[in-house]
């Protein structure tokens, strides 16, 4: 139990302080929340776009890994294997992403100890101090306490400048720092209730405190559908084929917007339960995390929307230069069909081309010799006519390069 209360107080007391210094300068707590919710968002600001820039690059992805899926449909390993290697090219995070978009949802569980507990994190008293002052004003006023004593210090909070007296001679060594007490009310509404859905109950009551408590819970909720709607439009915007150019067809079916449509009804019918099972202060940051997140997003998206759009720039560019090509070879390889419709090639290797050029080149030798002997006057002299071997003169070796055909004339004379 120490470890972990060690290690909630990394968070809590922080996050405890935090909120007082901006209570103190607001003098309004729903002021200081809206605040703190604003600044835990841009110190997360850097894992915000740590996922956006993962998300965006997914559906960049998803014409390609569709093309995969299509072509190793019957070999599961095999697909695995080359969705792995496109996402390493590409240098996509298959976990990372998800995993840091839960951190914004961890930071609610050390924000509920300190907004449960006021009086030991805001007011800078011991739990024992708090335990103390709660009972105090419990046996002043016990009507005002439930049965469940787990919101203890949110209702006794207010109620520290009342019973400041008792609380002064219950503990004569508190500060008087704590006399002022924490003051709930947000322009009429009561941040430290439980917001009531059951409209047609006996508790419920027509008045601005109840109908505030239950509007922003619902707003809470409209504004997480709200960011997740924008979320998906954005990222479609970025899915492209291997040309660069926009792939409506992949976006509809890409994973992401699957799962995104999961999210779309998972995260504000979640921010009801917490608004509505929850002190509605849990609601208004969660509120405000949602109105500043789609302002986020919409940065984030337009500042990786001009990185990939110069990306997809270029792969457009070598795509037309690579089907110029194309286009140029197949429009020499169609004039070569025109001037050769029968498909009759000339043997074109290496070694009788070699042949060729030396046969010219002796043509051309013999040529100039007998220009020059006929300016000369020098008769010119008749080649001598060459014999074959096998003495057929168009197959000189049908017989053999080594045929001879008086090698055993000697022994036959002599026989």
């Amino acid at each position: 139990m120490f470890l972990a209360f060690k290690l909630s107080d990394i968070i809590t007391v922080p996050f405890g302080w935090l909120l007082s210094v901006l209570y103190d300068f607001t003098n309004n707590y729903g002021l200081a929340l809206i605040i703190f919710a604003v600044i835990v968002k841009l110190i997360l600001l850097p894992i915000s776009a740590i996922t956006k820039k993962n998300s965006m690059k997914m559906s960049r992805l998803q014409p390609r890994v569709q093309e995969i899926q299509k072509k190793y449909a019957d070999d599961q390993m095999k697909m695995n294997e080359e969705m792995q290697a496109l996402y390493k090219r590409e240098k996509v995070s298959m976990g990372g992403g998800c995993l840091w978009s839960f951190i914004p949802l961890l930071i609610l569980f050390p924000l509920y100890a300190v907004v449960r507990q006021p009086i030991q994190y805001m007011l800078g008293e011991t739990a024992e101090a708090a335990v103390e002052i709660v009972k105090v004003i419990k046996d002043a006023a016990p009507t005002l306490f439930s049965k469940n004593d787990y919101y203890d210090q949110m209702i006794a909070a207010p109620l520290i400048p009342q019973y400041w007296n008792q609380i002064k001679e219950a503990i004569p060594a508190i500060a008087d720092s704590v006399r002022e007490g924490v003051n709930f009310d947000f322009f009429g509404i009561n941040l430290a209730q439980n917001a009531q859905w059951k409209v047609w109950s006996d508790s419920w009551q027509w008045d601005w405190n109840h109908i505030g408590a239950f509007l922003i819970p619902v707003l809470s909720a409209t504004s997480q559908l709200l960011s997740m709607f924008i979320s998906q439009k954005m990222n479609n915007s970025v899915i492209k084929n291997e040309k660069g150019l926009g792939d409506e067809e992949a976006a509809k079916k890409s994973q992401a917007n699957q799962s995104m449509k999961m999210m779309m009804f998972m995260m504000p019918l979640m921010s009801l339960f917490i608004g509505f099972s929850y002190p509605v202060v849990m609601s208004l940051y969660w509120l405000v995390q949602g109105l500043v997140a789609i302002v986020i997003d919409v940065i984030l998206t337009k500042h990786y929307r001009k990185v990939y759009d110069a990306e997809d720039a270029v792969r457009l560019q070598e795509a037309l230069a690579q089907e110029a090509a194309e286009a140029e070879k197949e429009r020499i390889r169609a004039q070569r069909r025109a001037a050769n419709p029968e498909g009759i090639t000339e043997n074109t290797s290496k070694k009788k081309l070699q042949q060729r050029q030396r046969a010219e080149q002796q043509a051309a030798k013999a040529a100039a010799a007998r220009e020059y002997a006929a300016k000369k006057g020098i008769a010119e002299e008749e080649p001598e006519a060459k014999t074959t071997l096998s003495g057929v003169t168009d197959r000189p070796y049908c017989k053999g390069r080594a045929y001879d055909p008086n090698r055993y004339s000697s022994q036959s004379t002599e026989e």
